[in-house]
């Protein structure tokens, strides 16, 4: 593309974007090739809205007026297109003004704007996109307020500035309605973009899991094959769409296979097909794409390898295989995928490779393998369980996990969400949807490849620096159940779809053997629980037993949970009987259904016939009234109740008992309770999730002149610089944030001037990087009195350390003792900030005590993370001590969060170590680095990730 000469041309501009009903188009950059574009697209634009972009009858544009609308600076006048198959759909322009209306240049700060959307496209959110995407471009260039003037007829222009969420004002002058919106994104502003994400997001899912019609492209003749297997998946499955068979191979005398309409092309089918399923070798995929897309296919199961997974060659393949889907409005699933499956009966769709169809169920299943996929769905059918959707996506180049989080989040037949995941693409997006996931229904994830410190060959996606750890921390914050094993995922998902939330850790344990009791009470130990005394009911004990004992437990108001557990019972002549088990099951489930409200129950067998099965044959609570799968929601209908009954709700009258389920072993049924009860914990408490709070001494805008001197006089550096002392004290200072100030002593004179300023006592201490916050190496002397001892303390650092030189001694005002520790926050680039917490020394390091947070973090999440570390009962009077001041340190927590959340410069930021006493705390060693703010994070507009 050629662009003026003096700017270049700026790419990072460049997005994919779903759209309200759930197609993509790619928003750009407008050129000065694009001449014939915008000419093509006015023609197609209907007078009258011409007539509301120009306020007056305007059939054409001149000259003029395209070398204009195509000749942009990229700073005063830029222009954006909407393109959808290459051809424009939509323009924004924004032109910067004075204060007169007049054009101009910086510092001035507002500018005018105004839209022009082709009538065939209007109402597909494309508007509403567009000013997003020139807003965040505005604020780029240093623009912080829009002015439009809008026609009063133009209801839907005024409808998308009023909706946009940012504060406006508006006035009635000459006939139009100005409108002035200032550009600073708003609470308001930020609720009204994430909501119109997810509602485009689910969609863009919904069209995929939900078909009237799906063509498979490369279903062979002969029987086998994957093309073929899909083919007769999806007929045995009983799918209630059209179906075609797509081979460009067939001769011309056979028009079916599996008797239904088989052609060698889309153009042939003569209705629309919304879903192709493309099984064919990965050189033929881009004209098969291409036929799709101009046949007018929503999107595409690629089950097609030989992608990222097999090298360069292979990334870049995949990259153009989403390149070319999206510039045609489709959405992709795989490559390299095993398909999806909706057991909804108005879909009945199983367009999957899956030798066993799962019947229909409450569970929400995504994978990014088709072998953990099969075991996956192997495991749920093997013990009763079904699912309502199931996605292996292979390589998701393009929909991923988080898409489905976005449909599942308001899918009226999915009660719980289990994930298998091998990477994460923006793991700061995922916890943000999986919190708010989280909040009505259970999200549990089971995650490969978490040590090898990369992504698997064919996921082409960011790898984040941040330890496995950390991950694990930020996931626990966002609600989400993580698990280690897919054996776990399906444990904790049958309990979480069966069974209510727990009120609390309390676990009655009853059953017929002593000994397999105790080991439950041993479990339950380890996960946490507080087990109550188990109740032995003896070998001899029969279905009625268990069904008294059942009831009784459930109606205690000291029991949250119960744990049955059965070996075969005894019989009176010594023999064993271990084929009751359906005689027992049904016992239990009358007993769990005979109570209110409800307390989840569990089973743990050993070798009775038939239990787990018939445990598992009992019918769930009725499904919830609402839109069939597949067919998505109103986007004003509000969210659902919570998909898992809390432990205050009873079961709706008439309906039959939940399925109990049973495991083979105690320690895994224990597991799954003990994720169950952590889930309810943080369920409850983000009800209420705290507040981030306002500091009135914080100077957000000094702080932010200051980072931009910095920034401005340094030489550019991607990686980021370190701020020298002076400065790193002064941004701090600007949030509050006091750090003691050292003074070098580069000799013992010096050491001495610099302690008669500070006043005795002071401490000495070395600052070289190999001996920095390195106590346990001696480069430390504290409590020096006077000079003579800070002399002799001089004296000996550096006959034992080294030069002055090299140890670049300091000396510092003596704090008052207390606990150290250590704050830090560090921005990972796929993460976000990250705010860590842990103890200063070398045993929190050696056993990796810290504890992490996404910011920015709330008073609640504050108090939580100083707690969460497993030194921490040292900062609150441990063996007689005194308790430290823990609302000091929470309150620095808070004030270093907002810092890193205010200026997206601020890539890192350590405090050590902070010495917190019985009041109030001291901050002994800060450091900061800056860099340039990242183009694009999870705040910015709309857009799908490009890889």
């Amino acid at each position: 593309m050629t662009t003026p000469s003096q700017h270049a041309y700026p790419a990072h501009w460049e997005a994919d974007v779903v759209l309200r009903d759930g197609g993509t188009a790619r928003v750009r950059p407008i050129t000065t090739d694009d001449a014939e574009r915008l000419v093509s697209f006015y023609e197609q634009v209907s007078d009258e809205s011409k007539y509301y972009r120009f306020f007056a009858p305007y059939p054409r544009l001149s000259d003029k007026d395209v070398y204009r609308f195509t000749h942009h600076d990229y700073v005063d006048r830029v222009g954006l297109a909407v393109t959808v198959g290459g051809e424009f759909v939509a323009t924004v322009r924004y032109d910067r003004i004075d204060d007169r209306g007049m054009p101009a240049s910086a510092p001035a700060d507002e500018a005018e704007v105004a839209f022009l959307v082709q009538d065939a496209h209007q109402g597909r959110g494309i508007a509403s996109a567009l000013l997003e995407h020139i807003a965040a471009v505005a604020r780029e260039r240093g623009i912080r307020r829009f002015a439009a003037e809008v026609l009063p007829a133009n209801n839907k222009m005024i409808k998308v500035f009023r909706d946009a969420g940012f504060t406006q004002r508006r006035n009635f002058e000459d006939g139009a309605v100005r409108l002035v919106l200032d550009l600073e994104p708003t609470a308001e502003s930020l609720a009204v973009q994430r909501g119109r994400e997810q509602r485009a997001e689910a969609r863009s899912v919904q069209r995929l899991l939900g078909p009237s019609s799906v063509a498979v492209v490369g279903a062979g003749r002969t029987a086998g094959g994957v093309g073929r297997t899909v083919l007769r998946n999806l007929l045995d499955g009983g799918f209630t769409g059209r179906t075609y068979a797509v081979n460009v191979a067939l001769p011309p005398e056979i028009t079916e296979i599996d008797g239904v309409p088989a052609v060698r092309s889309l153009a042939e089918i003569e209705e629309p097909v919304d879903l192709a399923v493309v099984a064919v070798p990965a050189g033929r995929v881009p004209e098969v794409v291409a036929d799709c897309g101009e046949h007018g296919v929503q999107g595409l199961v690629v089950l097609s390898a030989g992608y990222a997974e097999s090298g360069p060659a292979g990334r870049e393949r995949q990259r153009e295989l989403v390149r070319q889907a999206r510039s045609y409005g489709m959405r992709v699933i795989g490559p390299n995928a095993f398909g999806v499956i909706n057991t909804g009966p108005p879909v009945r769709l199983n367009a999957s490779l899956a030798p066993e169809t799962p019947g229909r169920g409450r569970i929400g299943l995504f994978t990014q393998s088709g072998a953990i996929g099969i075991a996956l769905l192997a495991g749920l059918v093997r013990r009763g369980a079904g699912v309502s959707t199931f996605i292996s996506a292979g390589n998701r180049a393009d929909v991923s996990g988080n898409d489905f989080l976005q449909y599942w989040h308001d899918d009226p037949d999915t009660d719980v969400v289990l994930l298998y995941l091998e990477s994460i693409g923006n793991p700061r997006k995922f916890t943000r949807l999986a919190r708010r996931t989280g909040a009505t229904k259970p999200v549990v994830v089971a995650k490969g490849a978490r040590h090898s410190g990369s992504a698997p060959p064919g996921h082409a996606v960011p790898v984040t620096g941040i330890p496995d750890a950390t991950v694990s921390a930020l996931l626990s914050q966002a609600g989400v159940i993580r698990v280690d094993t897919v054996t776990e995922l399906v444990d904790a998902g049958l309990l979480l779809a069966a069974q209510p939330l727990p009120a609390g850790p309390r676990v009655a344990i009853l059953g017929n053997s002593e000994s397999l009791g105790l080991l439950t009470y041993d479990a339950c130990l380890t996960e946490g629980l507080r087990p109550l005394p188990p109740v032995d009911l003896t070998t001899s004990a029969r279905p009625q037993d268990f069904r008294t004992a059942l009831a009784a437990a459930l109606a205690d108001p000291g029991c949250d949970a119960v744990v049955v557990t059965a070996i075969p019972s005894v019989g009176e002549d010594g023999a064993v009987e271990s084929d009751d088990g359906e005689v027992l099951a049904t016992a239990l489930r009358e007993a769990a259904g005979s109570t209110a409200p409800e307390k989840p129950v569990t089973v743990v067998h050993v070798e009775i016939g038939g239990l787990a099965n018939a445990l598992s044959a009992a019918s769930t609570t009725a499904p919830r009234q609402g839109p069939a799968p597949g067919a998505g929601t109103a986007p004003d209908t509000p969210p659902p109740a919570p998909a898992v009954a809390s432990p205050a709700q009873p079961r709706e009258p008439g309906t039959a008992p939940r399925r109990i389920p049973a495991y083979p072993a105690a320690e895994r049924a224990v597991r799954a309770l003990g994720r169950a009860v952590t889930y309810a914990q943080w369920r409850r408490q983000a009800a209420e999730p705290g507040k981030v709070p306002e500091y009135d001494d914080i100077d957000e805008t000094g702080a932010a002149g200051l980072i931009d001197r910095i920034l401005g006089d340094a030489h550019p550096d991607p990686h980021g610089m370190s701020l020298g002392d002076d400065d790193a004290r002064e941004l701090l200072a600007r949030y509050g944030i006091s750090v003691r100030p050292t003074l070098p002593a580069p000799g013992p004179d010096e050491a001495a001037e610099a302690a008669a300023r500070l006043g005795y006592p002071v401490a000495l201490k070395t600052t070289a990087p190999h001996l920095r916050h390195r106590a346990d190496l001696g480069g430390v002397r504290l409590d020096l009195p006077d000079e003579e001892r800070l002399r002799a303390a001089y004296r000996e650092l550096t006959g034992l350390l080294g030069g002055p030189a090299e140890l670049r001694p300091v000396v510092q005002a003596m704090a008052p003792r207390g606990v150290d520790t250590v704050v830090s926050a560090v921005i990972d680039p796929a993460a976000g900030a990250v705010l860590s917490f842990g103890l200063a020394g070398v045993v929190s390091e050696l056993l990796g005590d810290v504890a992490h947070r996404l910011v920015p973090v709330t008073d609640r999440e504050a108090a939580e993370l100083l707690r969460s570390v497993r030194t921490a009962p040292l900062l609150f009077g441990w063996r007689g001590s005194a308790p430290v001041d823990t609302a000091a340190l929470e309150e620095l927590l808070l004030r270093v969060s907002r810092l890193v959340d205010d200026h997206p410069e601020i890539v890192s930021v350590a405090l050590e170590p902070v010495v917190v006493a019985t009041q109030g705390l001291s901050v002994l060693g800060a450091s900061v680095r800056l860099a340039p703010p990242p183009s694009h994070d999870d705040l910015g507009p709309r857009r799908l990730p490009s890889y």
